[in-house]
């Protein structure tokens, strides 16, 4: 009888990729020369474990590609060879290549075998099994062998819209070897027809490298769904004619990219000579995105207390409904009553505690997102040359599952971004008076029923005058504005807004702080910066524990209920009409303290009728926004509650202003307000601009 494997194979993808982790953190802790040999062994067991699971499952080419390393951290623990900073960057990149062919393999998809079979042989060189007199030169395998690539770029006409920029990525494609490119202009309409904000232009490259095809691909990973995306591996320059019959347009003539250093720069660009010959094309896949580890992960593990926890707590659950079928057999008298009254309290503090072990569950430490950043650290500083010690703090601050999975990406570019733009070269900092090692600190803890991810270096911080003026420049606000300091550092969160002198490959690749805030804000959270010139500075994440339950205030507004989310109110108050003024038509802001606070009727915002009009009958809810605080006017404020979010999209369709809804106790639906978009939709304040600054202000002059 034979043994269907493949119902083991998620849980040797799951172990594998553990292993992994546990081999690149040992790697990290490792000191050539004064390494430890426990340390060692540890980083050979996990490839052996690795090695003999793959070959278990019949993944051969995860298992020959481990043997090579494995058989280099046998002889470096046996003591024949001695470990060497070239043998611990190699092993890691050994981890990265892994990683990759693993998530293909559990995609059910054939491994990328360019960057292994490039790594193999550089390991065997170490070993000595190939004949290179240079036997322990890490830098060899960068002329071992060289493809040429063919790849099609074709963007959606939306692409500007979302702060990418294909020069950035043109730029990032050249530094992987010779480039050769041709644009397609076909699509470009008449004048009267053509949109600024649009592009109706596509390339096609000619790349000859020695990087594997998942380096191509990396430099578009943030446009995946923003463009149509081709990676060809061929012999040869493509043809006008191919070009025509794959669909692409006519092209510009042929150019070959040595260089480009920023996207303002002119581009020496020469026609190529060269005589196009016919591919004969080996097509690779297309570029699609990559199913990672963490997102297609179907399980968990939980720690048995939690189990016995939930088991204690269904048992409570299992007495009190028995305790209830026997009042209800009973005959209705005062008593039974008074005993149906206290089973339904125990019923509802058990259901309570039984949500609350449930929702532990998919709890999880978030070190699982901050133990990717030591490598991400030690790698970058090498590239930039910056020296640079990083500080992990509240590693054991739990956050839902679905969350850290999503914040994961966010964290990475700010990371980057400390590292590249907010720290200074050893030699700046020792002009500054400061120590030659930078510092980023990554800090989590719980406030309230949230939780807060900081992200702070000890570097040069925000050139408030260099923002003020890149801003100035491009039109996102007027010369004669004055901000403040903290609203001028907000300006870098603007649609592809960047102060950077040059392309960069570390932090910006295409992509503005926009993006990031976008997709905090996606899951119901928002990101702040502070920053001090030449102290450093801080990015403030804060976050909901689940994306499945909300704290919310629940406001009457005519006979309809809303919730709002109570991570966003500051404040409710009654309304003195004396501190009311009239901005333009039909804008009422409020004199609180030192700031003017513009005021949105509900009422009129989603076409109530029956509301009451009158402001000084009503109350004010100020809620926070990116930054900036507006006022809610509603009829009454009701409980406060936990609400479990059902989604719209998902059910109905995306309405505007509005998060999700909920079902109350009563049986009725009620929606959850989005106060980011309950402003866009007000038109109090446009996507990308600064009205909401500028009216605030023009009222403050008044």
């Amino acid at each position: 009888m034979s043994i269907d494997l493949s119902q083991f194979f998620e849980v040797f993808f799951e172990e594998s990729l553990e292993g992994l982790d546990a081999m690149e953190a040992e790697l990290l802790n490792l000191e050539p020369g004064n390494e430890d040999m426990e340390t060692i062994n540890t980083i050979f067991r996990a490839a052996h474990s690795i090695k003999g699971g793959s070959g278990t499952f019949g993944f051969t080419s995860v298992s020959d590609f481990t043997h090579v390393l494995e058989t280099l951290l046998d002889q470096i623990r046996d003591g024949q060879r001695a470990l060497t900073s070239e043998h611990v960057n190699l092993l890691l990149k050994s981890v990265d290549c892994l990683r990759g062919m693993l998530a293909a393999l559990q995609a059910e998809q054939e491994p990328d075998l360019a960057e292994a079979d490039e790594i193999r042989k550089r390991f065997e060189v170490i070993l000595g099994l190939s004949e290179d007199t240079d036997s322990d030169n890490p830098e060899i395998s960068e002329a071992l062998s060289e493809n040429t690539y063919q790849i099609d770029f074709k963007p959606h006409p939306h692409l500007f819209k979302t702060g990418n920029e294909p020069l950035y990525m043109i730029s990032e494609l050249a530094e992987l070897g010779e480039l050769e490119t041709q644009v397609f202009y076909d699509a470009i309409p008449d004048i009267d027809s053509l949109i600024a904000e649009e592009c109706f232009l596509a390339w096609r490259f000619f790349l000859t490298t020695s990087k594997s095809e998942s380096a191509i691909s990396e430099i578009f990973e943030w446009v995946e769904d923003d463009a149509d995306i081709d990676i060809v591996l061929c012999g040869g320059l493509f043809e006008t004619e191919a070009a025509e019959d794959e669909g692409m347009m006519n092209p510009a003539p042929s150019a070959t990219v040595s260089n480009i250093e920023s996207p303002a720069a002119e581009t020496n660009t020469s026609t190529s000579t060269s005589t196009p010959t016919t591919p004969n094309p080996t097509v690779a896949k297309k570029a699609e995105p990559k199913k990672s580890s963490e997102s297609s992960a179907t399980s968990i593990r939980v720690g048995i207390d939690k189990v016995d926890s939930l088991i204690n707590m269904v048992g409570e659950l299992v007495i009190t409904q028995a305790m209830l079928s026997q009042i209800g057999e009973q005959d209705i008298t005062e008593s039974t009553i008074t005993a149906l009254q206290e089973g339904l309290a125990q019923l509802a503090h058990n259901t309570r505690d039984l949500q609350e072990n449930v929702m532990r569950i998919r709890m999880l430490p978030i070190s699982f997102v901050f133990s990717r950043f030591p490598r991400l650290v030690r790698d970058t500083s090498q590239k930039l040359n910056k020296q640079v010690e990083l500080k992990l703090l509240g590693e054991q601050t739990e956050l839902d599952k679905t969350v850290m999975e999503k914040i994961s990406d966010p964290m990475v570019h700010l990371v980057r971004n400390s590292l590249d733009h907010g720290l200074e070269t050893p030699e700046q900092r020792v002009a500054a008076g400061k120590g030659p090692v930078g510092t980023v600190t990554l800090n989590a803890f719980h406030q309230g029923g949230n939780i807060v991810i900081e992200i702070m270096d000890d570097g040069q911080g925000l050139n408030t005058e260099k923002i003020r003026s890149k801003a100035i420049a491009n039109g996102l606000i007027q010369e004669t504005d004055e901000l403040s300091p903290d609203e001028i550092n907000e300006l870098i969160f603007m649609p592809g807004f960047s102060t950077a002198d040059e392309v960069s490959d570390i932090s910006g690749r295409g992509v503005g702080m926009d993006v990031v805030r976008r997709n905090i804000q996606a899951l119901n959270g928002s990101v702040e910066v502070s920053s001090a010139p030449g102290v450093g500075s801080t990015f403030t994440i804060r976050l909901p524990l689940t994306l499945a339950i909300l704290d919310g205030q629940l406001v009457k507004v005519a006979q309809h209920t809303y919730i709002i989310p109570l991570i966003s109110i500051v404040e409710s108050l009654q309304i003195d009409i004396s501190k009311v003024s009239r901005v333009g038509k039909d804008l009422d802001v409020l004199r609180l303290r030192d700031e003017y606070i513009p005021i949105l009727r509900l009422y009129d915002i989603f076409n109530h009728d029956g509301a009451i009009e009158e402001l000084d009958k009503t109350l004010l809810v100020v809620v926070e926004s990116d930054n900036h605080k507006v006022g809610l006017l509603v009829d009454d404020l009701l409980a406060q509650q936990q609400v479990v979010i059902k989604s719209l999209e998902a059910n109905y369709q995306k309405v505007d202003g509005i998060s999700g809804a909920t079902i109350l106790g009563d049986g009725r639906v009620s929606l959850i307000i989005d106060i980011s978009g309950l402003i866009k939709l007000s038109g109090l304040k446009r996507p990308g601009s600064q009205d909401l600054i500028v009216e605030q202000k023009a009222v403050g002059a008044a």
